[in-house]
């Protein structure tokens, strides 16, 4: 536990300060912390010669059911996961799967072109295909006379 709030305070002499403001059970700290509305998303951004790749695993969730807004900087994924119904809750012996909202903002490290990105998802893997704008691309232009 003290690795934890040497994290969370930034050393160990808070730890004491921490728990006289908070005291030491469960309950407080529940309180302290203040619950996340959305799950986040984990995700791999890479990149090759022409395109930059955004994967995230999606597992129980249709694809057409995906917000997915993209900007020439930004790609926001939103969704939700559905609770399964007809288990009542006294009958889990374990519950570790989260359902309900979750989103992710990921700020690209290069502008995209926004008309010819993709998305594709096979088995609970969804990939985006974002291609790189060219930035050093260029050409001429002729000036015509009327």
């Amino acid at each position: 536990m003290k690795a934890f709030f040497e994290k969370l305070t930034g050393g160990e002499d808070n730890e004491v300060e921490f728990e006289t403001h908070m005291g030491n059970d469960a309950e407080s700290y529940e309180q302290w912390v203040e619950p996340e509305e959305d799950e986040e998303l984990l995700v791999d951004v890479y990149q090759d010669q022409d395109n930059l790749f955004v994967k995230t695993f999606i597992p129980g969730v249709a694809p057409q059911t995906l917000d997915i807004d993209i900007t020439r900087d930004m790609v926001t994924i939103r969704g939700q996961k559905f609770k399964e119904t007809g288990v009542e809750d006294e009958d889990y012996f374990q519950r570790e799967l989260s359902f309900g909202t979750f989103s992710r903002k990921i700020l690209l490290p290069r502008e995209i072109d926004i008309d010819h990105a993709e998305a594709h998802s096979k088995d609970g893997l969804m990939t985006l295909v974002l291609p790189k704008v060219d930035k050093d691309r260029k050409s001429k232009l002729q000036v015509r006379s009327n």
